[in-house]
């Protein structure tokens, strides 16, 4: 067994007995007790199974996702029933020594006071909270799609596409998906909006583009009056898992193209094209990853650009949104609109509108979910349509982007 695996399945013991200490002070019963231990030494053991059951390089996260999403919910529960007991316990300590140096207590007494109820009922009432929202994510929140709908107005829009809509959608991460069903009702939820185009900024895949066969079909009914267009994402090339040789790495990112194209997209590799209405037109940029901090950096903006000019209207499609902070902003072409996504508000935050957005992405991404501005340019982070890592999504809902194109001062 790996040595960080039996260091993890140590600490989670540990932290599930001394939980125990707290959970048996509220619940007297036996059963409940016993219920308490299956299900935590289960969630361990289920976790574990899958681990060592895992081939690396298979190219599909999910196999323990789910297990593992369970066992860190678990490990939730026990940390913060272990924080609230150990404090307890220093207190105890502090009124046990206290008492013995008072005179207060019998020579004879050995044992600390007892655990109060009240701080247990705190202490399990708040793991509680994160505990079952966790769990919520991963069977619920994942698949609650939001259509998030914005208007943009700008000076030099061109007046054929002043209301003009985009739908843009972002990190499928088709490996991760588990039910047909809720990723069919998101499908359908795109088709829904009737846009003038669909524009995808990148993370098909987990790994692998065999991990998108099973939805190829769905993604493929996909409409739009002026097309869906894309771009690749970091995890689009193969980077994270292991490959027999760099032919078939090369061999995937191929098959990974082809099969965009087999399903409707023009996938843009620094690249351009124009959308086209009543004898007016807009450029639509798309540049392949580039990231900051270890990231791929393989888009070329120079050659995305070339042969567009300077005075026409552009909407630049890049993944990471580090890439429009760093470079695009401050390019001297004037990108009017940038739609990225790859931080997927870290699939954990706290949103109400008007009032909190917070996610502790935002210690990583100054842009990390939303529309931006800068220097008159624009950006909308996409937060993501599917789940990597963590299989679930709290309070940072999977989005399908709505924007409509305003001319500012056309009635």
């Amino acid at each position: 067994m790996p040595r960080f695996l039996i260091i993890l399945s140590i600490v989670y013991i540990v932290l599930a007995i001394y939980g125990f200490q707290g959970f048996k002070t509220l619940f007297k019963s036996t059963w409940i007790q016993i219920l308490y231990g299956v299900l935590f030494l289960a969630a361990l053991l289920n976790f574990i199974i899958r681990v060592l059951n895992y081939t690396p390089g298979d190219g599909v996260r999910g196999q323990i996702a789910t297990a593992g999403g369970i066992f860190f919910s678990f490990l939730m529960l026990g940390l913060i029933l272990g924080i609230f007991l150990l404090l307890e316990d220093v207190v105890r300590l502090f009124v046990f020594g206290y008492n013995k140096i008072a005179g207060l207590t019998e020579p004879q007494t050995k044992f600390f006071p007892s655990r109060r109820k009240f701080i247990s009922g705190i202490a399990l009432g708040i793991a509680a909270l994160p505990f079952g929202a966790l769990l919520y994510g991963m069977y619920r929140g994942k698949y609650n799609y939001k259509v998030l709908t914005y208007e943009m107005e700008f000076e030099d829009l061109p007046d054929a596409f002043d209301g003009y809509q985009i739908t843009q959608i972002s990190d499928v991460h088709s490996g991760s998906f588990d039910n047909r069903n809720k990723v069919a009702y998101g499908i359908d939820l795109i088709n829904k909006q009737q846009s003038d185009v669909i524009l995808f900024t990148g993370d098909m895949v987990n790994d692998k583009a065999v991990e998108m066969e099973p939805w190829a079909e769905l993604f493929s009914s996909l409409k739009a009056k002026d097309g869906k267009y894309s771009i690749l994402g970091n995890h689009d090339y193969g980077d994270y898992t292991e490959w027999p040789s760099d032919e078939a790495k090369t061999q995937n990112l191929q098959d990974l193209k082809d099969m965009q194209k087999e399903m409707g997209f023009d996938l843009l590799l620094d690249t351009h094209r124009y959308l086209e209405k009543d004898g007016q037109r807009i450029a639509l940029l798309g540049v392949e990853n580039w990231g900051r901090g270890g990231f791929k950096k393989a888009g070329d903006l120079e050659r995305a650009k070339a042969g567009v000019s300077k005075d026409d209207f552009k909407i630049l499609m890049s993944h990471d949104p580090s890439h429009w902070e760093d470079v695009v902003i401050h390019d001297d072409y004037h990108f009017h609109l940038t739609l990225s996504g790859h931080t997927h508000g870290m699939q954990f935050g706290v949103e109400i509108p008007g009032w909190v957005k917070w996610s502790p992405v935002k210690w990583r991404y100054k842009y990390w979910a939303g529309v931006y501005e800068e220097l008159n340019q624009f950006i909308n982070v996409n937060r993501g349509f599917g789940f990597i890592g963590y299989p679930g999504r709290v309070g940072i809902w999977p989005e399908i982007t709505v924007i409509t194109l305003k001319k500012k001062g056309l009635t």
